[in-house]
């Protein structure tokens, strides 16, 4: 811009200098010209430059907004995919959390379905060497259907002979009083009489003494179970079993006349019949197996009666039951019956549910140490029977609660044969912790009696527990506790076994303790 102006000013003085002073030479104009020309040249030379240096601006301005709007471009290709990422990010986060979810699902069905595969295994177990059982008494039944048979048919032969005799009897008879009764009067009214009612009702007077009689025998039995120097212990040892033995098959055949009798009588009959049945001794239970067994299944299942055609008086079926009985007592002395009685796996895990069950009330309690149940419960708690030691377990469990009946029961469970079946049940290897952890409970509460200590010792229990707590998973912590509880109270255990800090026990240590099994206790029973 000075430039043009200048040139503007050159080009306007001379025509001021040639209006002002005429004196102008020409070849100061034609110097001035040139040199107007040169500055003209240069003008238009940098004019050009201009005109080039912007052209160049403008491609470098072209250029840079191209690369501003492929850098917008590429900024806003980064942010979709820094959103993307975010979002593969959060499904790999999902996906990553749906799959833990599903191995852990997958990891406690793989342990429900072991956990499975072993009860079944220890079913099948149970069920194998309860078959090799029924094999064997399958043969000694066979043997002694034979020797049955023989004597079936002598006893036939000899029915057959008697009823010639009754017959001819009878025709005597009959004869001797068409003799003697002429007129047809007095055979009508004795005719009379000769109806199914007065039987019946005969029937009824003669339970009804054989009742008292039973529950005479039952309280005596009982009362003799608590005080040993009743006169009955001057009898001869095999006395009660020999009388047992023979009064069990008629006990046997008084199932099916039950209900025609009062539903009052059933109870005492039932317990007449378990303690007949508590006589017994091995020997003698090996001789009545069949009459034992009838005996069960007919507990078990009931008994229905059905009327013969010669019956006026009854038309209808009647039936009694006495495990599934709505009455208490019934039911409760059923159940230890079926205990005593049967083998059948099935029947022996009904059973014990149902006096597991019964043994929730007080009621149930009582009527446990009332008829001595212990031996019966404890008599089936066998390696053998791996199936039902659980259930076992559970009932006394029930019966170690803090109730005022656990002391009599600890008193009954305080004998050599209780401690021999707890002695083998620890020493078994292939035994589940949670049948070890409800032993332990009943053990715990047997080692606070100071007179167990010796029966714990005659069976080596001490050392038994010594190698369970030393080969034990420390995961199992209220196995261990109880255990530490069981070898404290008998005084085998030392003070750093039972101190996790190392220094003597403190009384609030025990306090607590104790309080957290008694706790444990009732929610296993729960």
């Amino acid at each position: 811009m000075s430039g043009s102006a200048a040139i503007k000013q050159t080009k306007r003085k001379p025509q001021n200098t040639s209006l002002r002073s005429p004196n102008v030479f020409p070849s100061e104009v034609h110097d001035i010209y040139e040199e107007l020309s040169e500055i003209y040249q240069k003008l238009q030379q940098e004019r050009m430059s201009q005109q080039e240096y912007s052209l160049q601006l403008k491609r470098r301005e072209q250029s840079l907004l191209e690369k501003e709007e492929m850098l917008l471009k590429h900024q806003a290709t980064l942010s979709k995919i820094k959103d993307v990422e975010g979002i593969v990010h959060e499904k790999l986060r999902i996906m990553k959390a749906q799959y833990d979810v599903e191995v852990k699902q997958l990891s406690d069905a793989l342990k429900e379905k072991i956990k499975e595969n072993k009860r079944l295994k220890s079913s099948f177990d149970t069920l194998k060497e309860m078959n090799d059982t029924l094999k064997k008494q399958l043969n000694e039944v066979s043997e002694q259907n034979k020797k049955l048979e023989s004597q079936a048919r002598k006893v036939q032969s000899r029915l057959e002979n008697l009823q010639r005799k009754q017959s001819f009897l009878t025709v005597q008879k009959s004869k001797e009083i068409a003799q003697i009764v002429q007129l047809p009067k007095p055979q009508n009214v004795e005719k009379k009489p000769v109806s199914i009612k007065p039987k019946v009702f005969n029937n009824i007077q003669v339970y009804k003494l054989v009742t008292i009689l039973m529950d005479w025998l039952s309280e005596s039995e009982s009362n003799r179970g608590r005080d040993n120097s009743l006169p009955m212990d001057k009898l001869p040892t095999n006395y009660l079993q020999e009388k047992s033995a023979k009064v069990l098959p008629v006990i046997v055949e008084q199932f099916q006349w039950m209900p025609l009798v009062n539903s009052k009588l059933h109870y005492s009959f039932m317990r007449f019949s378990y303690w007949t049945l508590r006589q017994l001794d091995n020997r003698t239970q090996s001789t009545l197996t069949s009459t034992i067994r009838r005996l069960g299944e007919e507990t078990f299942k009931g008994v229905i009666y059905h009327p013969g055609e010669e019956s006026v008086l009854e038309d209808k079926p009647r039936s009694v039951a006495f495990f599934k009985s709505n009455n208490f007592p019934l039911r409760f002395i059923s159940t230890l019956v079926i205990l005593k009685t049967v083998t059948q796996v099935d029947y022996l895990a009904q059973a014990l549910d149902s006096l597991c069950m019964d043994l929730k009330s007080d009621e149930g309690r009582s009527l446990f140490l009332e008829f001595q149940a212990v031996p019966v419960v404890v008599d089936l708690l066998h390696v053998s029977n791996r199936g039902l030691i659980s259930s076992i377990l559970d009932i006394l469990l029930q019966l170690s609660m803090e109730t005022r009946f656990l002391q009599p029961f600890l008193e009954s469970c305080s004998t050599e044969s209780f401690f021999c079946t707890c002695a083998t049940l620890l020493k078994d290897s292939k035994i589940d912790v949670p049948i070890l952890e409800k032993l332990s409970i009943v053990l715990q509460k047997l080692s606070k009696v100071r007179s167990n200590k010796k029966l714990f010792e005659i069976f080596s229990i001490p050392q038994v527990i010594q190698e369970l707590q030393r080969t034990s998973n420390p995961e199992h912590a209220f196995l261990v506790i109880n255990l530490n509880s069981i070898l404290f109270h008998l005084g085998f255990a030392k003070t750093k076994a039972l101190s996790p800090t190392g220094s003597g026990p403190s009384i609030m240590f025990f306090t607590l303790l104790s309080y957290f099994l008694v706790c444990r206790n009732k929610w296993y029973i729960m």
